[in-house]
């Protein structure tokens, strides 16, 4: 069932079982797993079915520290979240990843990679994917065309990536939302405050509004938060009238820890003959999967480095082509996403058709997760506020040399196994030469992957959510998405957001039934 919250009479009472903030990945994720269950799920959307740019500047912030994309246009504010333009790359997080990395501090998640195998397999059908294989094996036998540039090899190995078409998850989603008997869907509902009992142990109520001026009233027995890593922290932020610095927010520790996957142009790779690397390319619209370069992760231990990977992009495709912060400009994400598309058309149009078929010239780019950071943060701006009266968002965007270094050794890697196998020499690129040089070159850009701002930890001291996602002193509330990350890892987090929603969308059941 679908309503307008604008054409509610003012101060409308809604009452259900669960209330699930945000119709991203998370929220949407959740959402369907409740279809045709005796309990009334309410689904708030702050935006409507379409895109609304009076909406989408909820989403407008400011910027510090390494230059970054206009925050308005990184996320989307209507039905369906930002997967109404995501790419459809996905890859499950590596064992590692989950680990405590005692070169990594702050490292080390209350779960591991074997919670989450169960429901990466679910997520699969979710955004249309193949089966859950992600063993490069696997795939070389149905194709033995996708031969491996160093198989075996004890430190570089190839990460496998599957693509979702991508899916548009609200149009995809959407009708059985509408014609579902349980799960009321609130567009144009914002949510502005938070009520929780007077010990603030428990939450009462939330209050949604809308540019019309209509406010109205939630009640739940259990709600989740799942508004994106900025705007989780944000409203979390925001709700200081009974928690003096926030909800969840005792520690210190909201809005901390943002993290991003840094993606940089890095080396050339030089084969002795061309070659199509087949198993490396990326057709768009076309390729179900390809692998990209990653140290393996005992020499990730032995080299103490963050976890990155190395795609490669033919040279006649990647001497036409600019950075995604060169593109991604406009404060309009209909704009930026113009931009980028049409440069990325324009590199593979400038491109020769020899060059495509095959090459001896690769460029290798990094994506590399971030290193946890407390100084890398989301704060609210003191004076600025959105048109429902809600201080804006300033993120500030640190890195540190841990990542810079780890690039580097990274390409050093993968140059000396190609250099002993045989197969191909590498190149580093100007601003990777000089061991000595931490700093970034302009052309530094992130991958729209906001992780981070309310992290996982059994410990409150150490985390706002515990390992099921509950906020920490708070008996109901739940928070659901990329901000309870505790480490970015390599792979882009959209099938992950999806393993762990519904992980939580499982244990809220049993929550449930046991009331």
């Amino acid at each position: 069932m679908h309503v307008d919250a604008r054409q509610l009479p003012e101060n409308t009472l809604i009452e259900g079982d669960i209330c699930i903030v945000g119709t991203g990945p998370a929220g949407l994720s959740i959402a369907l797993q409740w279809d045709k269950t005796p309990y009334k799920v309410i689904l708030l959307e702050g935006g409507g079915l379409d895109y609304d740019d009076q909406v989408q500047d909820f989403y407008a912030g400011q910027s510090t520290g390494q230059k970054y994309y206009p925050l308005k246009s990184t996320r989307l504010h209507y039905f369906g979240g930002t997967s109404n333009h995501w790419s459809g790359y996905c890859s499950p997080y590596d064992p590692l990843d989950f680990e405590k990395r005692d070169w990594i501090p702050h490292s080390g998640w209350p779960i591991n990679r074997s919670d989450l195998d169960p429901y990466y397999a679910r997520a699969q059908s979710i955004v249309d994917l193949g089966p859950c294989e992600y063993d490069v094996a696997w795939w070389q036998k149905k194709d033995p065309e996708l031969r491996s540039l160093l198989p075996g090899n004890p430190s570089v190995w190839n990460k496998v990536w599957q693509f979702s078409p991508p899916t548009r998850l609200g149009k995809k989603y959407g009708p059985q939302i509408m014609a579902s008997k349980n799960i009321h869907l609130y567009t144009y509902a914002n949510l502005v405050d938070i009520t929780a009992n007077e010990p603030v142990t428990a939450i009462r109520s939330v209050t949604v509004t809308n540019l019309a001026g209509k406010k109205h009233t939630v009640k739940a027995k259990r709600f989740v938060l799942a508004c994106s890593t900025i705007q989780n922290a944000r409203i979390l932020l925001s709700c200081n009238t009974q928690a003096k610095n926030g909800l969840g927010n005792d520690h210190d520790l909201v809005g901390r820890f943002f993290m991003e996957h840094l993606q940089i142009k890095s080396a050339w790779l030089f084969l002795p003959k061309p070659d199509p690397l087949k198993l490396y390319m990326i057709d768009p619209g076309v390729t179900k999967m390809r692998c990209e370069l990653a140290i393996t992760p005992e020499m990730q231990r032995k080299a103490r480095i963050l976890s990155g990977t190395a795609s490669l992009l033919p040279y006649g495709i990647a001497e036409h082509a600019m950075a995604s912060i060169q593109t991604w400009n406009s404060d309009d994400p209909r704009k930026s996403l113009s931009n980028f598309r049409s440069s990325n058309a324009a590199s593979r149009q400038k491109a020769s058709s020899t060059s495509l078929k095959a090459s001896n010239r690769f460029m290798l780019s990094t994506r590399i997760e971030q290193a946890p950071n407390p100084s890398s943060r989301i704060t609210l701006n003191p004076t600025e506020k959105d048109a429902l009266g809600m201080h804006r968002s300033i993120l500030h965007w640190e890195l540190t040399p841990f990542e810079k270094r780890s690039v580097r050794t990274m390409y050093e890697l993968i140059g000396q196994e190609v250099g002993r196998a045989g197969v191909a020499r590498l190149q580093l690129m100007e601003h990777l030469q000089d061991p000595s040089d931490y700093s970034w070159p302009e052309f530094t850009s992130g991958g729209w992957h906001h992780m981070g701002t309310t992290r996982m930890s059994d410990d409150p001291h150490t985390g706002v959510v515990d390992a099921n996602c509950k906020l920490h002193g708070v008996d109901n509330l739940y928070i659901a998405g990329a901000s309870c990350f505790v480490t970015a890892a390599a792979p882009n987090p959209t099938l992950t957001i999806i393993a762990l929603s519904l992980r939580l969308s499982d244990h809220l059941k049993k929550q449930l039934a046991s009331v």
